[in-house]
């Protein structure tokens, strides 16, 4: 069993009504229509959501690598979350070698990962190098005071606004934008008068 710190979401450990995971499932959810061919999940935490994915989606689907840079959390998802179309492995998402281990992949998810890591312009760079030309990443963050402000949460380095969200993807084709708050996902603008703590984009290299 890994540790249940309050940031890490794992299933069991959790009532089914509790809001953070149902965000995370919303998330995986949303990401299973764009599902196609080979699958990189980045950051795949416990691993419930590559296992959400590879199920919805086995018939689109070739392979699902999942990777995470916990190898307590790797584990964890071997023993719990096994699939047949499913690698789960300990990588580092800014490692500047991963695009030659992995390989390039058809759709790229990656949930909640942004606001861990301070090396962001490596990860990005990863991410688009790993990206096949015509391929769809899927990404969220939530929003915050801004890059190298505090934040309230202890596991998180910043939070973006809104608009540095928007400027990350500027090199990619085609970019939409999505708000979450619990499980509704809406298009950007989203409602009126709604505050939405989390964005989503999809984006077309």
């Amino acid at each position: 069993m890994i540790e249940f710190t309050g940031e890490r979401i794992i299933p069991e450990l959790m009532k089914p009504t509790n809001g953070m995971l149902l965000e995370h499932i919303a998330r995986y959810h949303f990401a299973i229509y764009y599902a196609k061919g080979r699958v990189l999940d980045f950051a795949c935490g416990s691993g419930f959501g590559s296992n959400i994915i590879a199920s919805a989606a086995k018939k689109e689907i070739t392979e699902l690598i999942a990777i995470d840079i916990d190898k307590d959390a790797i584990t964890y998802a071997k023993s719990k979350y096994y699939h047949p179309l499913v690698t789960f492995q300990q990588e580092n998402a800014v490692d500047p070698t991963l695009p030659q281990k992995l390989g390039q992949f058809d759709v790229i998810v990656s949930f909640e990962t942004l606001e861990h890591i301070a090396e962001e312009k490596e990860f990005l760079e990863n991410i688009y190098q790993m990206l096949k030309p015509g391929g769809t990443l899927v990404i969220s963050t939530p929003f915050g005071q801004g890059r190298g402000m505090p934040t309230n949460e202890p596991f998180h380095v910043h939070q973006l606004t809104k608009d540095e969200f928007h400027e990350l993807f500027s090199r990619y084709d085609k970019a939409e934008f999505y708000y979450q708050r619990g499980v509704l996902v809406e298009p950007e603008p989203g409602r009126e008068g709604r505050h939405y703590p989390f964005g989503i984009a999809v984006c077309k290299k």
